[in-house]
């Protein structure tokens, strides 16, 4: 892989960690403040506020999950393939001496 190709992907992998620091963020500001006046608080958008953090927890799993995956793929070592041709082994071995 290109020094480019690698470089872009770490940034994809630094952004994608960034965004589940923000979905963290959301997941741990509270629904309902203190100081507010929350009697004005429907249910229906307390409601809308609950699923808007459910669905923030599942995608940063979801990206944090990606991001070990993709992780993992990006520090793997490649080991190159040797192949003998069509012969085998000792074919090749056989052949080779003179």
């Amino acid at each position: 892989m290109s020094d480019d190709l690698r470089k872009q992907r770490e940034r994809i992998l630094t952004a994608g960690q960034k965004a589940v620091e923000e979905l963290i963020t959301v997941l741990s500001s509270k629904i309902l403040t203190a100081g507010g006046d929350d009697s004005d608080l429907s249910a229906d958008k307390m409601k809308n506020a609950a699923a808007a953090k459910r669905l923030a927890f599942e995608d940063a799993l979801s990206i944090n999950e990606q991001i070990e995956k993709e992780r993992a793929k990006f520090n793997e070592t490649l080991v190159p393939e040797i192949t003998m041709g069509n012969k085998g082994f000792a074919e090749g071995r056989a052949n080779g001496r003179k």
